[in-house]
């Protein structure tokens, strides 16, 4: 397609991040025009059919988070700390590289996971962000809190084999592969035609990446930190949420519950699509 021509004609910038005594480096594309957007999922190439469009009438921005796409991957094992990967880590990066590279307010458009982080920047700093657009937002159904109190300290146990045996490697390799990373694409989009092998290349091959593992492990075992609910209300400026209809990930029918908070301005059905519509309706 034209429009993915043109996103991999993008120019990409390397930046590196100053965080918890070292300096990874981040991978981001950028595209300079007017107002300012940044756009956040996992990694840049979720957004390869929106940034070029975006780019005729805005200054636009998409990174990938660290530890995920071909930004640095530091082994959590070796950080001093409990947990790096984290809604707070992924929040201070984006408002770093608002500060140090964007140097102006933005608004953020997310989808899934990357609208945790989104919300999360934004109630870190609010002065940064002047709107947020989310799209299926993740609701973190594997949550702790969401789960029966007697099942709290199975997941628990689970997580730790996960994390410090060689089971957790085990799973990992056999999800690191072309055939569970396309079966996993079509769960999550309505229209699986567009699960082309292109796609399926473009999410697996970060992840072959040396420490990709050991990121992968650690946040499917971080069962913590904030929900939606919770950064909801804390946040001060407007929100539009989006969501496709038939996203089998995250139900329309809880979704909706968050067009009762304060600062959600709106909130749009969209037809026909999964949980990352901004792929699927482009």
């Amino acid at each position: 397609m034209e429009v993915e021509r043109l996103f991999h004609s993008l120019p990409v910038f390397w930046n590196q991040w100053a965080c918890t005594g070292f300096n990874p480096w981040v991978r981001s594309k950028q595209v300079y025009v007017a107002s300012i957007s940044l756009l956040l999922n996992y990694i840049i190439d979720h957004w390869r059919k929106n940034l070029p469009v975006l780019a005729e009438s805005h200054r636009v921005y998409a990174i990938d988070l660290i530890g995920y796409g071909y930004s640095d991957k530091p082994d959590p094992q070796k950080l001093q700390v409990k947990n790096f990967y984290t809604f707070e880590t992924w929040a201070s990066q984006l408002n770093d590289f608002c500060k140090e590279i964007v140097k102006d307010e933005v608004f953020f458009a997310c989808n899934s996971i990357g609208g945790l982080v989104g919300l999360q920047a934004a109630v870190m700093d609010p002065l940064i962000c002047k709107g947020i657009i989310l799209l299926n937002i993740s609701l973190r159904m594997l949550h702790i809190k969401k789960q029966p109190w007697y099942g709290r300290p199975l997941i628990k146990s689970f997580q730790s084999v996960l994390r410090n045996t060689a089971l957790g490697k085990l799973f990992f390799k056999a999800v690191a592969t072309p055939d569970s990373v396309r079966n996993i694409l079509c769960q999550c989009y309505y229209d699986t035609s567009q699960v082309t092998d292109e796609l399926v290349q473009i999410i697996l091959q970060p992840g072959l990446d040396p420490g990709a593992a050991d990121v992968f492990l650690e946040f499917i075992c971080y069962s913590e930190g904030p929900l939606p609910e919770e950064l909801l209300p804390l946040v001060k400026c407007p929100l539009l949420v989006g969501w496709g209809d038939k996203d089998p990930w995250e139900p329309i029918d809880l979704g909706r519950a968050y067009a009762e908070f304060d600062c959600v301005e709106e909130f749009v059905v969209l037809p026909n699509v999964g949980h990352c519509p901004q792929m699927e309706l482009m």
